[in-house]
């Protein structure tokens, strides 16, 4: 019996890993073919990464998800840091609520905050570009912020902060020397997956979007129009490849750290 439960479980494992990296392989792999139809190979060429890389439209999209991701990620980060912060520290009775609310943009479909979005810079009367594409990433970006933040709180031993102050620091003194580093991999983890959303991102870009401008997804989305080139393929490659330096990098000053202690 034992042996059949882990035959199973291994075949299990074999399924969603297949499952899960599969698709991803395919793209890697036809960033390579020949053909511009992902059906079949018809050998290997270089030729879409070049075209990437002449692809002043594609380049310039690139660039202003990257932007937009950056600075909402950044904008969320101290609004949720902040708003955690504010809200572990006060008892009111109607704390539970304002949580919960504050929670709301991650529970709500994307299209209604997209619609919402749009009618709110309407009526205030804005021009629709990189600033609403901004405040509106920002807007839905916060909640991964604080509630990574708030769950780090939770787990802080308040008698340090105690302690700190017993010996004459001030507010700001305990905050930069001791709530700051122990909440900063909450942060961190918090604004990764806030540029992760942003970066990913289509429907409230395309409701909050203006007509001159055009983020990475806008681009992607609208080429499925008249058929999306291998190019796609090749940028989804970089990107992937990108992310595992990233992961790469991180997992060998975290082992470093380790070492250290």
């Amino acid at each position: 019996m034992k042996k059949k439960r882990v035959s199973f479980s291994k075949l299990y494992l074999v399924i969603v890993m297949l499952i899960t990296y599969l698709p991803i392989a395919m793209v890697v792999v036809f960033s390579f073919n020949d053909s511009k139809l992902p059906v079949a190979w018809k050998g290997f060429t270089w030729k879409w990464y070049q075209e990437l890389f002449h692809d002043a439209a594609m380049i310039e999209a690139l660039k202003n998800s990257l932007i937009l991701g950056f600075i909402s990620c950044a904008m969320a980060a101290v609004i949720g840091t902040l708003g955690a912060i504010g809200m572990a520290r006060v008892n009111y009775k109607s704390k539970g609520m304002i949580e919960y609310l504050s929670s709301i943009p991650i529970m709500v479909p994307e299209i209604i905050l997209g619609m919402v979005f749009m009618a709110f810079f309407s009526l205030l009367n804005l021009p629709f570009g990189m600033v609403t594409l901004v405040i509106a990433h920002t807007a839905f970006s916060i909640p991964y912020v604080f509630m990574m933040v708030k769950a780090r709180l939770v787990g802080i031993d308040k008698s340090l902060e105690e302690a700190a102050r017993d010996l004459g620091a001030s507010p700001s003194r305990i905050f930069w020397d001791i709530t700051l580093p122990l909440i900063l991999p909450a942060v961190a983890s918090g604004c990764l997956l806030a540029f992760a959303m942003s970066f990913d991102d289509v429907v409230i870009s395309i409701f909050v979007n203006g007509p001159r401008m055009s983020t990475l997804p806008i681009k992607v989305y609208t080429q499925m129009k008249t058929g999306v080139t291998p190019e796609i393929n090749a940028l989804c490659t970089i990107i992937l490849i990108v992310v595992v330096l990233v992961l790469l990098v991180s997992s060998f000053f975290r082992r470093g750290k380790k070492e250290y202690k």
